[in-house]
């Protein structure tokens, strides 16, 4: 039962018969805290068709509620506001729906498809801070697009080729000795990451001696032997050269198995790679084509452009003059490239938001051409995470490795579950333990990094996102162990769940917490509509912090009378599964067991 919906409906009916009158729509907003009831009506609006008082409106409509409604149990009237309070029985039927739904907060197929982009690392360094945000995200709006009924493809574009990626390779074939990920007892995204970081200084060590030199930085920077060296290097693997591309293929064999053991660990997936060093050399055919159709004109030069002033954005050149690609050109294919794959109604992209004006324009590029899908695109843009300690760097090695953050919130974790469990946690084994604390650490980054609305930048503070009492995952977590715990003792003495709850008087706890639950699908379709898992990690943290007031207020399982106890405990299964469905939409798992 939708209980809003029904007292629309209702207020519908009252106004029909009363006033001969019909409303399209009625809205409902929440009662004001001060003044008893959960759902008000603003009659302001009816007063000149219906020529008299809002006051008057509003008693006249709540006496007919109180006499005729199912679901009204009372009302009070406050100048045009009429404040209604809903009927137990009501609630109670709601939980009962609730309790015998499994597929509570999936929405009905929508027959539509997305596509969600994210990810997007770079083969020359390991995962770090950004990116955990990047997939957090990425993985979690999947999610949330899947409960609303989407079908949802999940991609990532690999950015395998280019100046940075052969600044590690050369700095590999310099430095490396043969080096491998085993004798190095190393990730192999960690060990070419340790390149890229050499070449920076070594190239760094050269400039500063061209400099001292007499040379202009500028100058030094484009003319020191290992820039050119990389420049040649590059070249050499566009053209084919067997050893480099032997030596590419190689160092990224390792990256990528780095990179797949870190999204086991974070339990992120993808059901399509696509690769740069396939797709680079994309859309100069959409170059042609938008000459053909006047969209992009030729400069004398020979470089290709298109003027986007009209739409508030400026000229940008899409072809070289020596007919190379930029970016965008690249980005016109690809994006070319996944709709013919998929037929996508939609594509998202999760990039930070310093790619603002890149998707701005690619988007209104793809418009001009006339492109079914243009429609569709979307960024999601976010800002960027930092440390207490301040931005990160790759180029030089202080970047925030996500392998370690993820471990070092781990032992975070560990250590707060360790302090508050006052020695039960030696109840549980070795094995327990360290899947436990696994699951509290990622549970507390993961959860951290996406209640934040992710426009905003943030800094992640490792010791804050593992308290078990502030709004964090392992708060959260704690009170799905706690819900189990209540179900566990229930179950130990003999007490069924089966059956229906029956009518009784509730608590006013109560009401609030059957109220909460009942909103599970409005904020999953609000979560889809805004891309925002910060609404669901907020929905979580309300519900089980209800859940605690409940759990402190009323007895559950001393409670003598067999209807509140159906009741209270049917409520708190309740609780339970829409706290794990709810974390589930940000990928994060839930114990039974603290």
């Amino acid at each position: 039962m939708d209980i809003q919906e029904q007292l629309k409906t209702d207020i519908q009916q009252a106004i029909q018969v009363l006033f001969q009158t019909t409303v399209d729509e009625v809205t409902l907003q929440p009662t004001k805290k001060e003044f008893e009831g959960l759902y008000t009506f603003v009659t302001f609006s009816l007063t000149k068709a219906l020529r008299q008082a809002p006051a008057q409106i509003g008693q006249v409509i709540g006496s007919w509620l109180a006499e005729n409604s199912a679901i009204v149990s009372g009302f009070n009237v406050v100048q045009g506001f009429l404040n209604i309070s809903i009927a137990d029985a009501a609630w109670v039927d709601v939980l009962n729906d609730i309790a015998t739904n499994p597929a509570f907060g999936t929405l009905p197929a929508k027959q539509s498809s997305v596509m969600v982009e994210f990810s997007s690392p770079n083969t020359n360094k390991p995962l770090h801070l950004g990116h955990l945000r990047n997939n957090f995200l990425g993985d979690s709006v999947s999610r949330i697009l899947a409960a609303n009924g989407y079908d949802v493809v999940k991609t990532c574009i690999v950015n395998d080729r280019g100046v940075h990626i052969c600044k590690s390779m050369l700095a590999y074939k310099l430095f490396g000795n043969g080096e491998t990920p085993e004798s190095a007892g190393m990730k192999g995204d960690h060990l070419i990451g340790k390149y890229y970081v050499l070449f920076d200084k070594a190239y760094k060590a050269q400039i500063e001696e061209l400099v001292g030199q007499g040379m202009a930085k500028e100058e030094a920077e484009k003319k020191a032997p290992l820039m050119l060296e990389v420049q040649q290097m590059l070249r050499l693997w566009e053209q084919g050269d067997e050893e480099t591309v032997a030596l590419w293929s190689q160092l990224n064999a390792w990256v990528y198995k780095g990179f797949d053991a870190t999204y086991r660990s974070i339990g992120v997936s993808f059901d399509k790679t696509y690769y740069e060093s396939n797709t680079y050399l994309l859309g100069k055919e959409i170059v042609e084509e938008g000459l053909q159709k006047s969209v992009f004109y030729r400069k004398d030069d020979g470089s290709v452009w298109i003027d986007l002033t009209e739409e508030g954005l400026d000229q940008k050149l899409v072809l070289r003059s020596d007919g190379t690609s930029v970016y965008m050109t690249q980005d016109l294919g690809t994006t070319d490239l996944k709709y013919q794959d998929f037929q996508n109604d939609r594509q998202i992209w999760v990039v930070g938001n310093e790619q603002d004006y890149h998707f701005n324009v690619l988007f209104a590029i793809l418009r001009r051409l006339g492109r079914t899908y243009a429609d569709g695109l979307y960024h999601l843009s976010y800002g960027m995470v930092d440390l207490p300690t301040g931005k990160m760097k790759s180029r030089e090695g202080t970047v925030v490795d996500a392998d370690d953050l993820i471990q070092e919130t781990i032992d975070a974790a560990a250590t707060a579950a360790d302090e508050a469990a006052k020695g039960k946690m030696d109840e549980f084994g070795d094995n327990e333990k360290a899947t436990l604390f696994r699951m509290l650490g990622l549970g507390a980054l993961k959860y951290y990094l996406l209640k934040v609305d992710p426009q905003k930048r943030m800094q992640f503070n490792p010791a804050e996102s593992v308290d078990l009492h502030g709004n964090t995952g392992p708060y959260i977590q704690y009170v799905h162990a706690r819900v189990q715990s209540v179900l566990r003792k229930a179950a130990d003495s003999g007490v069924s769940l089966a059956g229906a709850v029956q009518n009784g008087t509730l608590d006013e706890i109560e009401r609030q917490l059957i109220f909460l639950l009942s909103q599970y699908p409005q904020r999953v379709a609000e979560a889809g509509e805004s891309y925002a898992p910060s609404y669901i990690g907020q929905y979580a943290y309300d519900l089980a912090k209800t859940f605690n007031q409940f759990y402190d207020k009323l007895s559950i399982l001393k409670e003598t009378d067999a209807v509140k106890l159906h009741t209270r405990l049917t409520l708190s299964k309740s609780v339970g599964e829409t706290i794990r469905k709810a974390m589930g939409l940000l990928g994060i798992d839930v114990p039974d067991k603290m």
